[in-house]
């Protein structure tokens, strides 16, 4: 759709920054703390996360194309974002709407703790993510900029080390080491 052809070497890199990626969301959760959840639960939101990794997917290609849709203008990364966060808003405005759900925000609302938290998260990863995510894509191939992007669950492991005093295993650190010679690899190409 987009006219990227991606070489060999920067596949590579991509193969084993993912490959390393799967290894550190493999990583057993037992030392997470979390509540257990039923075999069929896990499956539905594996389902759901895969679903989501297709729309993020999906998204960001159509939003490349949306930036070089007029070959003389390209449009600025920061009017992207803000195009996708105002329909995104809209989106789910209606879906708390037709799921009955408005009530529970504006309960929500009075919380100042989870607003504050919120309003953090909220800049830190739609403003900030999504904003640099196009910027990203407006000047890479869509398929390195994702694959980067998909970098999430290494970056973490700092934050749960700080925050909750969890530690990783031998196989989680592997695998974001693994996930890090694909980066550089991509750095290469």
């Amino acid at each position: 759709m987009l006219g990227e052809v991606i070489p060999t070497l920067t596949a590579l890199g991509i193969a084993i920054t993912l490959a390393g990626v799967v290894v550190v969301i493999m990583e057993e959760g037992e030392r997470s703390g979390e509540e257990p959840v039923s075999t069929k639960l896990r499956n539905y939101g594996v389902f759901l996360a895969l679903i989501g990794a297709i729309g993020q997917g999906v998204g960001l290609v159509l939003a490349k194309k949306g930036i070089y849709l007029d070959p003389q203008m390209t449009l600025n990364p920061l009017s992207a974002t803000l195009i996708r966060m105002i329909t995104g808003a809209l989106f789910v405005w209606i879906a708390a709407a037709v799921a009955g759900k408005l009530p529970e925000l504006r309960r929500a609302m009075n919380s100042r703790e989870g607003i504050s938290h919120t309003a953090v998260g909220a800049f830190i990863g739609p403003f900030m993510g999504v904003t640099l995510s196009m910027v990203a894509v407006t000047y890479t191939d869509a398929g390195v900029a994702q694959t980067l992007m998909s970098l999430m669950p290494v970056f973490i492991i700092p934050v749960v080390w700080i925050l909750y005093k969890q530690k990783t295993s031998l196989r989680g650190i592997l695998g974001a080491a693994t996930a890090v010679v694909g980066v550089a690899i991509l750095f290469l190409t």
